[in-house]
């Protein structure tokens, strides 16, 4: 049984159809608070927060969890600069709980959802996993505390993990049961196809003066069954190898702010407003993902490198989910 914590969330939900797709039996662990009951179409629900030591022991005497993937952090950079403590209560403190647990019931393999967020700003691209990790916002530094801590559990107590740095997560399921919906919305691709969808007035682009090729962010796109499919690598790893190690998941090359825009008026066919603003502060010119380490060692390769394709999942979720 693998135990899917924040399974109700965008990444684990897609985790947890694929996981049931390749026959694994599944349980999911969500608080509802950011996560959506609706998305829950597979295995098994235990509804409980991880900062209550009792509701997480009761799911582990529910079931027999043989390894756990945790999804279920907060993420939202500008939020973990304004409120820190709710960050480090729930990622660390959280987080902290459910090892405790998995310790009580000898549950020794482990999937963590970190970020290329550890990194900070780049000193090279692309970013591979030697980078040194210097995160400039709460909501990073929590994911590297907890990459620390798996470290030191690793060592003293034979806990197995793996860390999957995520770059940026886009996409959805393209048989469209799931996608991406977030309360509230800060993705750039979902923000763009509701304003192309007439459902927000417009869309802003946050700097255009960038040293990059049309002078906005360009960021690494990875689809969402690509992610899921890195767990289920990671797992099998960890299953087969009994060795902690880190992954880096991105498709290794970049898109600009301007080009997802402009992607998603060629798919939609639809026109909308475009907004020119200030920087945001902290956002790097430019990340992109070295993934080699995973395609080597996980034998995992991306599905979806196309960013139209990418873009193209996501709108057809949109458009079925809203009846358009």
């Amino acid at each position: 049984m693998i135990l899917i914590v924040g399974g109700a969330g965008y990444i684990g939900s897609h985790a947890n159809k694929l996981l049931t797709q390749k026959g694994f039996e599944t349980v999911v662990y969500d608080n509802l608070s950011r996560g959506h009951r609706d998305f829950v179409k597979w295995g098994d629900f235990c509804e409980g927060d991880l900062l209550n030591m009792q509701q997480i022991r009761s799911c582990f005497e529910s079931y027999r969890v043989e390894a756990v993937m945790h999804f279920s952090a907060f993420c939202l950079v500008e939020e973990s600069v304004q409120q820190p403590e709710k960050y480090y209560l729930n990622n660390v403190m959280g987080t902290l709980n459910l090892l405790q647990i998995m310790r009580e019931f000898g549950v020794k393999h482990f999937i963590f959802s970190s970020t290329c967020a550890t990194y900070g700003f780049p000193e090279k691209i692309p970013i591979s996993e030697d980078h040194p990790q210097l995160p400039i916002n709460p909501y990073g530094q929590t994911k590297l505390i907890i990459e620390q801590v798996l470290k030191d559990y690793d060592r003293a107590y034979g806990l197995k993990y793996i860390n999957l740095r995520y770059f940026n997560a886009a996409g959805a399921d393209p048989e469209g049961e799931i996608g991406e919906r977030h309360h509230p919305e800060t993705h750039l691709l979902p923000l763009v196809i509701s304003a192309a969808m007439g459902l927000k007035p417009e869309i802003k682009i946050f700097g255009t003066d960038y040293p990059t090729r049309d002078g906005t962010c360009i960021r690494d796109y990875i689809h969402v069954i690509d992610l899921a499919d890195a767990h289920i690598q990671a797992l099998q790893y960890l299953v087969n190898q009994n060795q902690s190690d880190s992954f880096n998941l991105g498709n290794g090359t970049g898109h600009s702010v301007r080009e997802v825009i402009e992607t998603v008026r060629k798919i939609g066919k639809r026109d909308f407003k475009v907004v020119e603003t200030g920087r945001r502060e902290g956002d790097p010119p430019v990340l992109i993902s070295s993934s080699r380490k995973a395609m080597e060692t996980l034998k995992w390769k991306p599905q979806y490198e196309d960013l139209e394709t990418i873009i193209e999942t996501a709108w057809n979720w949109h458009k079925k989910r809203l009846s358009l």
